[in-house]
């Protein structure tokens, strides 16, 4: 799909979904333009060194991830209940993505939803992961 133009794959794409409504078929879907992912899956997984990082239902991955941002602080002053998954820091401010199952109301920190890029790059790339961060468990269904 990578190497078609914007307007072949997004017929393509168009044309898959048609077909998926048509015969409520299940389409397995592999790229990295994560773009196309998020227009048309209900569902993704996302490996990384062959072992499932990320894997859920698109819309109850994006409820419970978010980025936090403050003045520079450690991982123990979060508020209860957030499992970080990735941990930035700059000299002044600290940036965190972290797995919730509600928002954080503190005025310390802001808090933002992310998009489907930005929650798969946060799993794909080592370097920022938090210590002991751990995949997404899955409910099978």
């Amino acid at each position: 799909m990578a190497a078609l133009d914007p307007l072949a794959r997004r017929e393509f794409l168009r044309g898959l979904m048609e077909f998926v409504a048509e015969h409520e078929a299940t389409v397995v879907l592999s790229s990295h333009l994560v773009s196309d992912l998020e227009r048309v899956c209900d569902h993704l997984i996302t490996l990384v060194a062959s072992r499932v990082r990320l894997a859920g239902d698109v819309e109850e991955l994006l409820a419970t991830h978010f980025r936090l941002t403050t003045a520079r602080r450690d991982a123990d002053s979060l508020p209860d209940g957030l499992e970080v998954v990735r941990a930035v820091h700059t000299g002044r401010q600290s940036t965190f993505v972290v797995r919730a199952e509600s928002a954080v109301h503190d005025p310390a920190w802001v808090m933002e939803p992310l998009d489907l890029e930005d929650l798969v790059l946060t799993y794909l790339d080592p370097a920022g992961a938090a210590p002991g961060a751990r995949p997404v468990p899955e409910t099978l269904r």
